[in-house]
């Protein structure tokens, strides 16, 4: 899991409202969890109630211990398919149960990380994973590495070369994973402000995390084909 309410999106106009054939399938999986990606308000309706239900569920859990109500989640879900640029995406099982989600957006959208890599990156070449959530009986089958993947490799490489991402500085088992699939400790922490599942309001310690990502070849179309090898670390 990398953040949750305070990575929301800055304010921007209305969008991905418009009717579509449904969301786009990116995995069939052997455990029968789909992975898809949610591109308009409307492919989102069927999950929203489910997605809240896991978005309260997964970081109601240490080290977060945050609070939502369901109105909020939905409107997490909202803001992260309005944001320009966004690759959203779902893991359901069935019909409409969600057991996992992760989302991503260009950190140009975020002001508070703007603010905290300034003349550390070059922020317009680089895109912020912005959340990531799998319910606990999913975990431990690769599903959480499968959401990080399919957004890295939905990621346009002709304008971002730099990915980013906040995670808990606890250093739980989602920071393995992120070392795993490459990612880098940055050396730069932020303090969250959340309110708790006790009801106060405290805030956390979040680390950035990083990863260099292939340059596509826009003259052959080379690099791009093979996204394993470089979103296992193998650059």
């Amino acid at each position: 899991m990398a953040d949750s309410q305070s990575d929301q999106p800055e304010s921007q106009p209305e969008r991905g409202g418009a009717a579509t054939d449904g969301p786009e399938v990116l995995e069939e999986r052997a455990d029968g969890v789909r992975i898809i990606r949610v591109r308009t308000l409307d492919e989102a309706v069927p999950y929203r109630p489910s997605f809240a239900g896991a978005y309260q569920a997964i970081f109601s859990e240490p080290p977060y211990r945050e609070r939502f109500f369901p109105s909020e989640a939905q409107a997490i879900l909202r803001s992260m398919i309005e944001a320009p640029g966004n690759i959203t995406i779902l893991a359901v099982r069935g019909l409409t149960q969600v057991v996992g989600f992760g989302a991503g957006l260009p950190a140009l959208q975020r002001g508070d990380v703007r603010k905290e890599l300034r003349g550390l990156l070059s922020i317009p070449q680089t895109f912020y994973l912005a959340e990531l959530g799998v319910l606990p009986q999913w975990r431990g089958a690769g599903l959480g590495k499968a959401l990080v993947r399919h957004r890295l490799r939905l990621i346009d490489r002709r304008v971002y070369t730099t990915v980013i991402l906040r995670t808990s500085a606890a250093r739980t088992a989602s920071y393995e994973m992120y070392v795993e699939l490459g990612f880098e400790d940055m050396g730069v922490y932020m303090e969250v402000p959340a309110r708790r599942t006790d009801g106060t309001v405290s805030t956390d310690r979040r680390l950035f995390l990083c990863k260099v990502v292939p340059r596509a070849d826009d003259s052959s179309g080379e690099g791009v084909s093979d996204p394993e090898t470089w979103v296992s670390g193998e650059l």
